[in-house]
């Protein structure tokens, strides 16, 4: 008899559950302590309560494990340094969105080789993960697939939902049980409607399909998530960075009823796809923050060590350490840079 399931389907391989992976990669107390302490700060800026900037900071995408730990404690350091004006957190993204095809994150293949080891592309995600919480430095990242977070999102202080899924029910549901605050990206447009219909959305409880920690197919119950914001990258339109088009966003939040708060993407179509654009629109936003708009509460930079980026290739010794294999960064010295800036020109009211 001719089956009608799995037509398509050339193999289904069984995966570690999420509580098989805690027990293997177990969080430390000092991870812990970061991710509690980081999550409370960034809700304090979002609401509000906290005068300091958020700045998401990082690699476009993870592919190497030696240069994103160089990258850490080098942006450890300088948290720790500026935490009195920033909070700093690191980009630490391991999915990666594509229109067609294309490399989908080191957690889809951490090889790099497509040979799609996403079993041990979980445990190097948590383990990197651990270890950069381990340094006091907060680690955030896009939630591509609705599973990812049962094993990873213990040790992310703040996500991101996407430009291409911020319109979807199945990401604003599971944006509505995230433990962390959540930035909703405008559409790949420009579209801004659709990230403010997905902080509304994501506010209110959901039933929807999931895991549970032993990997058994379940019924989520969410209580929603009051922590929901949008970013501002951009679109086909343009950039939308620029003080007018930071107020008509601020616009249509307080028209929906929700707080005027935001962060802008300095990538993406804020930089017209050229990393070297980054500075721009970063420099055009603090100048508005430090106006008085202090409805900006925070800024993304997509950095590396190293500037540029480079193609992924079949030889895989031939790539450059530290240097973007996705979308290209701005370097570390301008990093180090633009983050000085920003503590020196936004003022912080003495406690």
């Amino acid at each position: 008899m001719r089956s009608t399931s799995d037509v398509n389907v050339a193999e289904t391989t069984p995966l570690m559950s999420p509580d098989e992976l805690d027990r293997e990669i177990p969080l430390s107390q000092a991870a812990i302590d970061t991710v509690i302490k980081n999550r409370k700060a960034i809700r304090d800026i979002l609401h509000g309560n906290d005068p300091r900037m958020l700045m998401l900071v990082g690699p476009c995408s993870i592919h190497d494990e030696q240069s994103s730990l160089e990258y850490a404690g080098r942006l450890a350091k300088l948290a720790k340094e500026m935490e009195g004006r920033l909070v700093i957190v690191m980009r630490v993204y391991f999915e990666k969105p594509r229109t067609t095809v294309g490399w989908k994150g080191w957690l889809n293949d951490p090889h790099l080789d497509g040979t799609f080891d996403i079993q041990e592309g979980l445990r190097t995600a948590r383990r990197l993960l651990l270890q950069v919480n381990e340094m006091g430095l907060a680690a955030c990242t896009e939630f591509l697939d609705p599973i990812v977070p049962q094993y990873l999102a213990g040790l992310i202080s703040w996500a991101a939902i996407g430009a291409r899924t911020t319109e979807s029910q199945t990401h604003r549901e599971m944006a509505s049980g995230l433990s962390m605050p959540v930035g909703f990206k405008n559409g790949t447009t420009g579209d801004i409607d659709i990230a403010v219909a997905a902080m509304i959305a994501a506010r209110s409880p959901h039933a929807f399909l999931g895991i549970d920690g032993s990997g058994l197919a379940s019924i989520v119950h969410t209580t929603g998530n009051a922590d929901g914001h949008i970013m501002l990258r951009g679109g086909t339109t343009g950039p939308n960075y620029d003080d007018a088009s930071v107020r008509s966003a601020q616009g249509l939040l307080q028209k929906a009823g929700l707080p005027e708060h935001l962060l802008v993407d300095c990538s993406h179509a804020n930089s017209q796809k050229n990393h070297n654009n980054q500075q721009i629109a970063f420099r055009d936003v603090i100048a508005q923050r430090a106006a008085g708009n202090n409805g900006i509460v925070g800024l993304m930079l997509e950095s590396h060590l190293f500037p540029g980026s480079q193609p992924l290739g079949k030889d895989l010794s031939a790539l450059q350490y530290g240097v973007s294999i996705t979308d290209a960064c701005i370097g570390w010295d301008e990093t180090e840079a633009l983050l000085t800036e920003a503590a020196e020109r936004v003022p912080v009211p003495a406690s």
